[in-house]
Order: C-alpha cells, then sequence, then structure tokens
C-alpha cells in the first residue's frame, strides 16, 4: 500500500561568500566546483541533467536539475526515498534551491533551502536536524574556496573510522593529539601546517598552507550503538595534490584507526 507523504520538513540558511555571481554559479553549479568544496560530483550542467553526490565507497546520492538559471538560481532533486532506504512511495523527492544574490563590494549571499515531504516518522525531523548541523559547515569551505582557490579543481582526500566509545570522547581525544587550537590559531597537524579558519560542533577546519595549499576538516559523530567516527576530509589545490593523497590517505586512515587506543578507558 502506498502512502502519500504529507508532512512538510525545510531547512534554510544564507552564506556571504567573495566573488561575482558568475564565480559563485561555477563553484555551486559545476561539478568541478561542488567537487572542490562539497562532496565528489557528477552533474549534467543543463535543466534536466543527472547528478550524483558520492558519501564514500559504494554509497552516494542520485539526482536530477530542476532550475537552471546561470548564474543566480540552480534547484536539484534528490532521491530521498532511495538514500535512506525506505519504500519508494512513503517520501517525497528532496528538493535543495541556490540563489545567488550580488552584494556590493564585489560579494554574493547564496541563500539555500531544502524542502521536502516525509510521514512523520520518529527519525524524520532528527534527519532534518542532522541534516543541518552536517551541511551547514560545507558553507564555511565555499567562503574559503571562493577567497583562496576559486576556479580551481580539488583533489579529495577522505578516511574515516568507526570506533568503540562516545563522539564526544573521541573529539577530545582527536583534538588533543592534533593540537587543533582555536578559530586564527596556527596548527602543524600531522605534518600539515595552516590555520584554524572554524571551529564547531566536534569539527576544526583548518585552512592549509603547506606542503599542500587546500582545507582540512577534522570531525567526530555519533553513529549509535556506542560507537562513534572519526574522519578527515581535505580539498586539495596544487599539481603536486594527487600523489599527496595517495601517500597521506592510507597513512590519515590508519592514524584514525589507532585513536582507539588513545582514547581514555571508560568503565
Amino acid at each position: 500500500m502506498s502512502t502519500t507523504p504529507n508532512v512538510p520538513y525545510r531547512l534554510e540558511f544564507s552564506v556571504e561568500v567573495p566573488g561575482t555571481p558568475e564565480q559563485v554559479w561555477q563553484a555551486i553549479a559545476t561539478a568541478k566546483g561542488m567537487s572542490a568544496w562539497f562532496l565528489p560530483t557528477r552533474m549534467e550542467e543543463r535543466e534536466g541533467g543527472s547528478l550524483h553526490f558520492s558519501m564514500g565507497p559504494e554509497m552516494g546520492s542520485d539526482g536530477r536539475v530542476t532550475g537552471w538559471d546561470p548564474p543566480h538560481r540552480l534547484a536539484y532533486e534528490e532521491d530521498w526515498a532511495a538514500l535512506m532506504g525506505t519504500d519508494p512511495d512513503a517520501l517525497s523527492a528532496l528538493t535543495s534551491e541556490f540563489l545567488v544574490e550580488a552584494q556590493s563590494g564585489g560579494s554574493c549571499v547564496v541563500r539555500v533551502t531544502s524542502s521536502g515531504f516525509g510521514t512523520g516518522a520518529e527519525w524524520e525531523p532528527e534527519f532534518w536536524e542532522e541534516m543541518g548541523t552536517n551541511w551547514k559547515p560545507f558553507f564555511d569551505n565555499l567562503r574559503i574556496y571562493l577567497s583562496h582557490f576559486p576556479g580551481q579543481e580539488a583533489s579529495q582526500l577522505e578516511a574515516t573510522a568507526s570506533l568503540p566509545g562516545e563522539a564526544e570522547a573521541l573529539w577530545s581525544t582527536m583534538h588533543e593529539t592534533l593540537g587543533l587550537g582555536g578559530e586564527g590559531a596556527a596548527v602543524d597537524v600531522r605534518g600539515a601546517t595552516g590555520t584554524v579558519e572554524r571551529v564547531g560542533e566536534r569539527q576544526t577546519l583548518v585552512r592549509l598552507t603547506e606542503p599542500v595549499p587546500g582545507m582540512l576538516s577534522v570531525f567526530a559523530y555519533p553513529e549509535g550503538d556506542g560507537k562513534a567516527a572519526a574522519g578527515v576530509r581535505a580539498y586539495l589545490f596544487s599539481p603536486a595534490a594527487a600523489d599527496y593523497v595517495r601517500r597521506e590517505e592510507p597513512a590519515w586512515q590508519s592514524w584514525l584507526q589507532g585513536l582507539d587506543a588513545r582514547m581514555p578507558a571508560t568503565e
């Protein structure tokens, strides 16, 4: 029996970023641009074009472009039901819209809205709350990308490890072991030097300068069942970046898995 989704959910926020509307459009409405601050992206850059966001090995979100008005408006739909592994009739498409508005002084405001209709299931409000918590930090990436690396192509480094314990304790261990400071602090993160740009809830964003310029996000989050995940995601902008990723990604993976031994003992 199919269900007609009728419970509305909505997430809205805006971010001011440097650049012309055309520069911002290249960052938010092309596969190369999205991959440089968000997730690895495949996109047919036109209305009706297919879209895929990669979320890790054999994980991703498929969708299509539903609105295309360069350089002002992009809209797309993702298959929310498939993403959550639920009945295809149970949930509406997950719709996202980006509006770009030029400001004086060479900047733009990007207004982001995501919406969908669910069934009122217990997990749905939690999904939207987590989506907001997890999505908004990416727009700090967008701001830094447009400030320091506009138009450049990124090599992405990503590693995660699932460990027993609480996310807060895991984050404290990561934060202390890596020597992460407050916003503006100069840091050396396993041989990569840079400056802390943002401190969030169990997340720190570093703008890297050496040996490869880019952005590094370090984070932890709860997984449930007494486990938490530790992760890093870097966007690197240099001809040497691909070699750096090949060398450092396995090293980061080993380091994350070794955090278990550094965690404080629990009763």
